[in-house]
């Protein structure tokens, strides 16, 4: 058997050892040892045990991963993200479907704090699906929006997959924050815009929000909520600036949530240990998979499945749609069954190799790859954030109502990412214009 067989069988076990529910950092490191020591022997493979781990966990920027973690659950813990949706929510209620508009704008600036889609899809749920449903809401809707809308955070910085997308490529991790800004935008505005047309065309989707605010009671309501905003401009103006790197950002974000918990006297010991092993729990994870996913790039350059895969999609046509067409049949079909981190880290070692023989832009093409697992997040038959929210609502509502709520979005997801396609500048801009 050559170790191109043995390349393709064994991404063929990884696939099924996924299906099959085994963590995926497990997967594809057994894989992997197995497959090298086939390949060369059993000395070689273990010897990759004994130093590879060390050697990559052991890199200096994916220090940032575990700190923007920390900074998110540190929010989470301290109730610096209490009250968003409802001061948002004073702010949008003329607007046709405001509730719905409101839950996008409070998914955006939660997600992006918390680098969760998932605890995004779940906080909200419990907060914004009642308040709609109360309110007379369309449950498709009501869902969808939360399930759509919590994916943001994986392109609205910081976030933690552009930090493992830029480690794992190689990629300026501040360019690649700069990069999903705007991309994160223009997604939550089609949104917001698409809600806003399909009320205003069937008013029966969304009930009448009853309150009529004072512009006291919108100003004390800000009062609860400025802590994540600013927090987030601070840390993203500070990479901008140039005034701290991108990977010592997530520790500058966490001094600076502490610091913000402490004057509003929600900083107690339980809240910063409740942070730290939440944090703890998911660096770890995070770096099974990562380890994994360093064992499978070594397992697949031995067999040259990543070459061959390259030439063969590069001989039907170098043209960036064929290209950007073929990814995006991957990362969809894949999106399906596998999680988002999970996905990244397992494509990557075929995929970059065929975006270089492109000469595509890495920081362009990151976006591009985020959006796509975005869109994996709630595409059926296995959406993750569609589960989260059937999981927390209960019998509220059922899958095929939350899926057909989605789907509204996905179309909207898939507007967007045509559009950071057609215009690179999009993405490419910010990134230009930081001070280094």
């Amino acid at each position: 058997m050559s170790n191109f067989e043995i390349g393709i069988g064994g991404i063929g076990v990884a696939l099924l050892l996924v299906a099959l529910r085994v963590p995926i950092g497990i997967a594809l490191g057994s894989v992997s040892l197995v497959g090298i020591a086939v390949m060369t022997s059993p000395r070689v493979a273990w010897g990759m045990i004994s130093a590879t781990p060390f050697d990559f966990v052991g890199q200096w920027e994916l220090t940032a991963a575990p700190m923007f973690l920390l900074m998110g659950y540190l929010c989470t813990t301290t109730n610096l993200t209490q009250g968003l949706f409802h001061a948002i929510r004073l702010f949008l209620w003329r607007l046709p479907g405001g509730l719905a508009v409101s839950s996008v704008g409070a998914c955006a600036l939660f997600a992006a704090a918390s680098g969760s889609s998932v605890a995004t899809a779940a906080a909200l749920s419990r907060i914004a699906v009642p308040e709609m449903l109360k309110r007379g809401y369309d449950k498709g809707l009501a869902t969808g929006t939360i399930a759509a809308s919590g994916t943001l955070g994986s392109l609205i910085p910081p976030s933690v997959l552009l930090v493992l997308y830029g480690v794992y490529a190689q990629v300026s991790v501040g360019q690649l924050f700069m990069a999903g800004f705007i991309p994160g935008l223009i997604s939550a505005l089609i949104y917001a815009a698409m809600i806003i047309i399909r009320v205003k065309l069937n008013p029966s989707l969304a009930g009448a929000d009853d309150i009529r605010p004072t512009w006291g009671e919108r100003l004390a309501a800000l009062r609860d909520v400025w802590p994540l905003p600013a927090l987030i401009v601070a840390v993203l103006g500070g990479i901008f600036l140039g005034i701290f790197s991108p990977t010592e950002a997530g520790a500058v974000g966490t001094l600076i949530a502490a610091l913000i918990a402490l004057l509003r006297g929600s900083l107690t010991w339980s809240a910063v240990r409740e942070a730290l092993v939440r944090a703890a729990s998911a660096t770890t994870s995070i770096f099974i998979i990562l380890i994994g996913s360093v064992f499978f790039t070594r397992f697949l350059a031995m067999s040259r499945v990543p070459r061959e895969f390259s030439d063969l999609i590069l001989s039907v046509s170098s043209d960036t749609w064929w290209i950007m067409l073929s990814v995006a049949v991957i990362y969809i079909i894949l999106g399906m069954f596998i999680d988002s981190i999970g996905l990244l880290l397992l494509t990557l070692p075929l995929i970059l190799p065929l975006v270089d023989g492109a000469g595509l832009d890495l920081v362009w093409f990151g976006i591009i790859v985020i959006k796509l697992l975005e869109i994996g997040l709630v595409t059926p038959p296995i959406g993750l954030n569609v589960y989260v929210i059937k999981g927390a609502l209960g019998n509220v509502v059922t899958l095929p109502q939350v899926f057909r709520g989605v789907g509204w979005f996905v179309a909207m997801d898939v507007l967007t990412l045509i559009l950071i396609i057609l215009v690179p500048a999009l993405s490419l801009w910010l990134p230009t214009m930081m001070l280094r």
